[in-house]
């Protein structure tokens, strides 16, 4: 499969980029990009909440009154969890969320991402560039020109772009990531994927 490649203004030049098509043109296993995009997210998460149960809450060191002789329930601590100030019963406790995705298919679940951008027309293939210094206008000219402004745009640069990086941070719905450092979760909250001729080199050789 070939793609037309863009220029750095946006205009499409002469220029063709072929796609491997064991990666843009795969078969969607839609489970494994679930199971990847769920590992992504709970590794995300700190797991440090907590609360404390009757035995790390202060006070409740003597019965809140005597055994016998008042009509009422026995009682032995005024810090159990039917007691206002007591502790909670269940409550969380900090614990790890991280889940385990194996390589195959974790690069399975990128492949098929990328295949599905493919196959609606939501991936585009420009040159490489880097600018000399940042410009936030510049990144919004390309992405008016291409016709995305109302999308969520994920740009794979060839190598590190600084100025590029600066250069999309104030632009709203932009991100950039290096070659073949993006996840799953990545291509999908992206409506549309502009690669770099350079990145996608990377991502052959990587993915295929």
């Amino acid at each position: 499969m070939n793609l037309p490649i863009y220029n750095k203004e946006g205009k499409k030049t002469t220029k063709k980029a072929e796609l491997n098509d064991k990666i843009f043109s795969c078969e969607i296993n839609e489970h494994v990009v679930w199971l990847d995009v769920k590992a992504i997210q709970a590794n995300n998460r700190q797991g440090t909440h907590a609360t404390k149960g009757r035995s790390y809450v202060s006070g409740g060191g003597r019965k809140p009154f005597k055994q016998k002789g008042t009509g009422r329930a026995r009682q032995g601590s005024s810090r159990a969890p039917h007691h206002v100030g007591g502790g909670r019963v269940f409550g969380p406790s900090p614990r790890d969320y991280s889940q385990k995705v194996n390589k195959k298919a974790k690069a399975l679940a990128r492949r098929s991402a990328l295949s599905d951008k493919t196959k609606n027309q939501l991936l585009f293939v420009i040159e490489d560039f880097e600018y000399k210094t940042p410009k936030t206008r510049d990144v919004k000219n390309l992405i008016a020109t291409l016709e995305l402004d109302t999308k969520k745009v994920l740009f794979l640069t060839t190598e590190y772009a600084p100025n590029l990086y600066k250069s999309a941070a104030n632009v709203y719905n932009v991100s950039v990531k290096q070659d073949i450092s993006f996840s799953t979760y990545d291509l999908l909250k992206a409506n549309v994927v502009v690669i770099q001729e350079g990145a996608l080199k990377k991502i052959n050789e990587v993915l295929g």
